[in-house]
């Protein structure tokens, strides 16, 4: 046998290895348990992958990214096993790793049923046990419509093979632009055939390999996510590299589960949405009403210290409007079809900036004017699909906390600065303090409009901007809007969940589009720059953030009612209702419950409110012209004369701390 040179790269280190031609991938990596693929020359590869000479190979551990990938997409594999072995009729569709788990699609005459994913999971664990070999086999595509003739969907996507990042989520996992290639599941003892699909992988070396799976729900979804496709069911699962690890992931789910904001918002009487009114749209009732005045009365005061003037347009405009600013053309997918009357065609708002163009338009500028700071609550319509609204966080119509900057090219770089030193600052006094930026550039689509020079000097602006509030860093090649690139404020939450926040955008090319300028010192012409800016994102969506950050326990600023008072007898009322009386003047939100029930009624009552504090007044305390306060730990202060309980209450409102 002749020797094979490789070179072994771990991090940065660099090994020269001299191996006997026909080793593998998994002869280099013997007895490292967690390494569950290899990287070639930058390719992943099955640990079954021969070594040739002059390869630099890298191991792939099953903690990282990409072996959790392949854990997840090994593990969809032997769940469409164990669909077909229990429901044979079963067409296979797409079965790609996502976030945190997997899916398949499958067509089958019956919707899934819960009890139909025990048996399925069931089924995968003996699939696991027995330990089949997952092998590689390249095959030519004649060859693959030959072997996968009964399977209609894996023949559409043979057809699209070259074309995959478009034919439907996740089909990159299954065709691309190179040669096609079959996993089959191979019986460990025997090597008979016990299953096969259209895959590009890698995989484990074996289902053995998996060590921690669940199946979690179904759920319909289109073929290639198109509602002129026939509708499959979907199978969603998670995977692990560890029991542990599975349990945690369950653990937070749980939580997440808890804390989700449409349950909370009904539980604590917020908000609601409708049937009568449609998918996507929301009415805040008194109590969410109350939150989100406070949320936006905050927001406005802090935006008037800060030089914003605020504007207000309407919630419709003709269509040509949203041809000028490029929206129609680059996002029409995502708006309202069109209103006609008046022999004109209409258009509902998915945007504010075009309008606010049209105010600094209204007349001509001075440079003395920039920065110019146009700040809108405006209520928005996005026309999202079915499958993808959820609650508050994904809606049709919302209102954006949204504000245009119009500046020269000189206050740019100080004007992005502060900016987002005014975005973070904002967001940590409603309680988010875990951030790190994200920026969204271009990338070759057509979809991107403007210069390439104008691209890198606005990109290079945001990112400096960025570089100053010492947060991480995380780049987004192609994520930018189409009139120019954004920075997004990513914050984590109290169970460490990421969303996106603010973001922040340059644009030279809305201020072109609509012939904007203004007059310079020398008396030129000059065109500024657009700075788009939504703060919240959008009330509704950042209402919904802090309801789970918050679990519902809202601190007192936010809270509807921060504090309920609690009578030990009915004698006690009107003292309670005295003390509300006053802590009313004051500007606290307070109830006192007069109710018939008992008082351990009205406690546990008030403890599912998530009221910060409760007022507890019986005859010591009137004889004493005081209260006692009862926390939401359970833990009690006695005895507080009644204008320090007022001065603590409006003290926790001040600092807009948590009790």
């Amino acid at each position: 046998m002749s020797d094979v040179r490789v070179t072994v790269q771990r991090d940065s280190e660099r090994e020269e290895r001299v191996v006997t031609t026909g080793t593998t991938a998994a002869d280099l990596f013997q007895g490292e348990r967690s390494v569950v693929a290899a990287r070639v020359a930058g390719e992943l590869k099955d640990l079954a992958y021969e070594l040739a000479d002059g390869d630099a190979v890298e191991p792939v551990e099953i903690t990282s990214e990409d072996g959790l990938n392949i854990l997840r997409h090994s593990t969809a594999h032997v769940m469409a096993q164990a669909v077909q072995e229990l429901f044979p009729e079963a067409k296979l569709g797409i079965g790609p790793p996502i976030k945190d788990g997997f899916y398949y699609d499958f067509d089958v005459e019956t919707p899934f049923h819960p009890d139909d994913l025990k048996r399925i999971e069931k089924k995968m664990q003996e699939i696991q046990k027995r330990g089949q070999k997952f092998a590689r086999r390249a095959v030519s595509d004649d060859a693959a419509r030959e072997e996968l003739a009964d399977e209609p969907y894996k023949l559409e996507l043979i057809g699209l093979k070259g074309s995959a990042a478009d034919a439907a989520e996740g089909a990159s996992a299954e065709v691309g632009a190179g040669q096609l290639s079959i996993y089959d599941n191979l019986d460990a003892k025997t090597g008979e055939l016990c299953w096969k699909d259209l895959c590009r992988g890698p995989h484990l070396p074996s289902t053995r390999a998996i060590p921690a799976f669940k199946l979690m729900r179904s759920a319909a979804a289109y073929w290639r996510g198109s509602e002129k496709n026939p509708q499959l069911q979907r199978i969603y699962g998670t995977a692990w590299p560890t029991k542990d690890e599975l349990k945690a992931y369950l653990d937070f789910l749980a939580e997440a589960e808890k804390r989700d904001h449409r349950k909370l918002g009904a539980e604590l009487d917020l908000f609601s949405i409708p049937e009568e009114l449609g998918s996507g749209l929301a009415v805040f009732h008194p109590k969410g009403g109350v939150v989100r005045r406070v949320m936006e009365d905050y927001s406005r005061k802090r935006h008037e210290e800060s030089d914003y003037e605020f504007v207000n347009t309407p919630h419709i405009s003709k269509e040509k409007l949203f041809e000028t600013s490029g929206h129609l053309p680059n996002y029409a997918d995502a708006m309202f079809p069109p209103l006609e009357f008046d022999g004109q065609s209409y258009r509902l708002k998915a945007m504010n900036c075009p309008m606010h163009n049209l105010i600094f338009k209204a007349r001509g500028r001075s440079y003395r004017e920039l920065p110019l700071r146009l700040f809108e609550f405006g209520t928005v319509y996005r026309f999202e699909k079915s499958g993808v609204v959820h609650g508050l966080t994904r809606a049709r119509g919302f209102t954006q906390d949204d504000s245009h900057i119009y500046c020269t090219k000189e206050q740019m770089a100080d004007e992005l600065d502060s900016l987002l030193t005014f975005v973070l600052d904002l967001l940590r006094d409603y309680g988010l303090n875990d951030f790190e930026l994200e920026l969204s550039t271009r990338d070759e689509s057509d979809k991107f409009i403007g210069e390439d020079a104008e691209w890198e000097e606005a990109t290079e602006a945001l990112r400096q901007a960025a570089e100053k509030q010492g947060l991480p860093l995380v780049p987004d090649p192609g994520g930018a809007a189409y009139y120019g690139p954004k920075i997004s404020v990513q914050a984590k939450d109290a169970i460490g969940r990421s969303w996106q926040m603010s973001t922040v955008q340059v644009d030279f090319q809305q201020p072109k589009r609509f012939g904007l300028e203004y007059t310079a010192a020398d008396g030129s012409k000059q065109q500024p720059v657009m700075i788009h800016r939504a703060l919240f994102g959008s009330i509704e969506r950042f209402f919904a953030v802090l309801l789970e950050h918050y679990a519902g326990a809202f601190p007192a600023w936010l809270a509807p009612v921060q504090a309920t008072g609690i009578p030990i007898g009915d004698a006690h009322v009107p003292y309670l209702e005295e003390f509300a009386a006053e802590a009313r003047k004051k500007g606290l939100r307070i109830e006192v419950d007069s109710s018939a029930d008992r008082m351990q009624k009205k406690i546990r009552n008030a403890q599912k409110s998530k009221v910060p504090y409760m007022i507890i007044a019986g005859d010591e305390d009137v004889a004493h012209g005081a209260v006692s306060f009862r926390y939401r730990d359970g833990s009690q202060k006695n005895g507080i004369p009644r204008d320090e309980a007022i001065a603590e209450i409006l003290d926790i409102v001040e600092r807009r701390v948590q009790v």
